[in-house]
């Protein structure tokens, strides 16, 4: 055998090894403590179910599963921690409908579609079109028609300028032909104050924190986001029955680097699938008005591409302009 049939003969015995070494270290997998990246403050809904995806997670790896907030950037700056993290599996990331929204609103150090591998959906949820009480409509129809009828009157509050309460109502604005005042809040707390206390007239709210709300009267439900009638509101249309192809879906999901070993991913798309058919896990996702997703990680990536050309066309038809 000559030098240059020897050095042939290393290289292919050294690509072949290399699907087994990562076969071996999946095996092996996890060793230590893994990190689960929120890119928002404690206490928000990504947060909230970050943590009980990480403590169930936490028993099947028989590991620690630390929940570790990096806020900030609308969520850019734990996304790009995330996408410039080890693909060894030790890094992972929990994220929500704003991801989306990102890419639209951002010139970003990364791509949002590209530099990821999607691991899985944890579920899907909505927004409801939420009214003060002395707006004198109670439905959709009768709300863009008021609104046709006093351009510029009704004032709807968001939880900040760009993010994704802000661009589901742009879109509803967009689409049903209105044109509502945008008041932007820092954040969901403020926001409902003030449309609780009539400050503004309406919001686009999310479910955890809008429909106990709805619920007790203080607000009222015309309309939910989501592409059917929600179970968390039954009784409340989906905007979709009278807006042709509305939809606005916040979701829930797990990423890592792009790279990670597909045994890695397998293993955690089918543990977190398994949990989220849990009654418990259920039970507590259908408190907050999340439906369980699961499914492969190509179809948690197809919604990301989806979302992210989706709200690309809301910023540019509107003209949102954010500084950052």
């Amino acid at each position: 055998m000559n030098r240059f049939t020897k050095l042939a003969v290393l290289a292919a015995t050294a690509v072949c090894a290399l699907p087994f070494n990562a076969t071996a270290q999946a095996d092996k997998y996890p060793t230590k403590s893994i990190r689960m990246l929120v890119p928002f403050a404690p206490g928000g809904g990504t947060d909230i179910t970050a943590r009980i995806i990480a403590q169930n997670m936490a028993a099947v790896f028989g590991q620690q599963v630390i929940v570790d907030n990096r806020a900030g950037g609308g969520g850019t700056i734990g996304a790009e921690t995330a996408v410039r993290a080890a693909p060894d599996g030790y890094t992972v990331i929990m994220v929500s409908g704003s991801y989306g929204t990102n890419a639209a609103l951002y010139k970003l150090p990364y791509d949002p579609v590209k530099d990821i591998q999607p691991l899985v959906m944890i579920g899907e949820s909505g927004f409801v079109a939420a009214l003060h009480p002395s707006v004198p409509v109670k439905t959709v129809p009768e709300l863009i028609a008021y609104a046709k009828s006093n351009p510029g009157k009704l004032n709807y509050a968001s939880t900040g300028t760009g993010g994704i309460t802000h661009l589901a109502t742009e879109l509803f604005d967009l689409m049903a032909g209105t044109k509502m005042t945008h008041i932007p809040y820092k954040g969901t707390g403020p926001a409902l104050s003030d449309i609780i206390g009539g400050q503004v007239q309406v919001l686009f709210g999310s479910f955890p924190a809008t429909v106990p709300h709805v619920k007790s009267g203080k607000l009222r439900g015309v309309g939910v986001t989501t592409a059917k009638r929600a179970p968390v509101l039954p009784d409340v249309p989906a905007i979709s029955e009278t807006v042709k192809d509305y939809e606005a879906v916040l979701w829930y999901g797990l990423w890592g680097p792009k790279g990670l070993p597909k045994p890695i991913v397998t293993r955690w798309n089918q543990e977190v699938a398994r949990i989220l058919q849990t009654p418990d896990m259920q039970k507590r996702l259908a408190g907050d008005g999340v439906e369980p997703a699961g499914g492969p990680p190509e179809q948690f990536l197809k919604a990301i591409a989806r979302d992210v050309e989706k709200w690309k066309k809301v910023v540019k038809a509107a003209n949102i302009k954010v500084t950052s």
